[in-house]
């Protein structure tokens, strides 16, 4: 069922952003790699496991734009991918960020520190960051390293929303419970986006609303 706050104008601005060229440019392992013409970025952070890599390919339409493994922890690096239109001026269009995962990784605990350091410098300074999307498991609800997160965010003062992944796989009566804990923690949040987003990369629910709502934060977003 459509979110009766997502226009028909709305969800079908979402869906012509997404069908423009969405490609690969970057993987940035330090802040100082990171591009600086100045587009917004669009960034996806979340545990690892919680189907980042699903969701962002579902958005795009395109089945290996992020790399999904079954090895949680692989995306290492801020990844950068361009979406939407660019006019000879340089503007419009934007970037879609894929942050590492966080909370579990096979690799050495100094690699693990290198990310988390780079994820926090992120977060912290930059300024065409326009929103974070906190993915959220559907079937655990928010843990500890999501609240860590958040407080982060929440002290630099980094507009985030939180998305729920995975729906399709509790019942629905767990669900309810899980979005209705979720939408009171995150309203409790001073720089936490009020509307919780329900998705599932395998059913596409809730995708259309997911890019119109990115769709929203990108002015100039495709050409008229």
């Amino acid at each position: 069922m459509t979110d009766p706050e997502f226009t028909a104008d709305d969800l079908a601005w979402g869906q012509a952003l997404f069908r423009t060229p969405c490609d690969f440019i970057l993987g940035a392992v330090a802040v100082d790699g990171l591009p600086q013409d100045g587009r917004p970025e669009i960034a996806f952070a979340g545990r690892s496991n919680v189907g980042k890599s699903s969701l962002i390919n579902a958005l795009t339409g395109r089945k290996t734009l992020a790399r999904v493994s079954v090895t949680p922890g692989r995306t290492r690096e801020l990844n950068f991918f361009t979406l939407g239109a660019k006019g000879p001026d340089g503007t419009g269009g934007a970037y879609l960020v894929d942050m590492p995962g966080y909370g579990y990784a096979k690799v050495s605990r100094s690699a693990v520190k290198g990310w988390t350091q780079l994820i926090e410098d992120y977060l912290r300074g930059r300024r065409a960051l326009k929103r974070v999307f906190l993915l959220i498991d559907a079937r655990h609800g928010l843990k500890a390293n999501d609240r860590e997160t958040m407080k982060l965010m929440d002290e630099a003062a980094v507009s985030y929303q939180g998305v729920l992944t995975k729906s399709d796989k509790p019942k629905k009566t767990e669900l309810d419970a899980v979005i209705a804990r979720t939408q009171a923690e995150l309203a409790k949040r001073p720089a936490a986006f009020p509307q919780l987003l329900v998705t599932s990369a395998r059913e596409g629910l809730g995708i259309p609303e997911l890019r119109a709502t990115i769709a929203g934060l990108i002015p100039n977003g495709v050409e008229p």
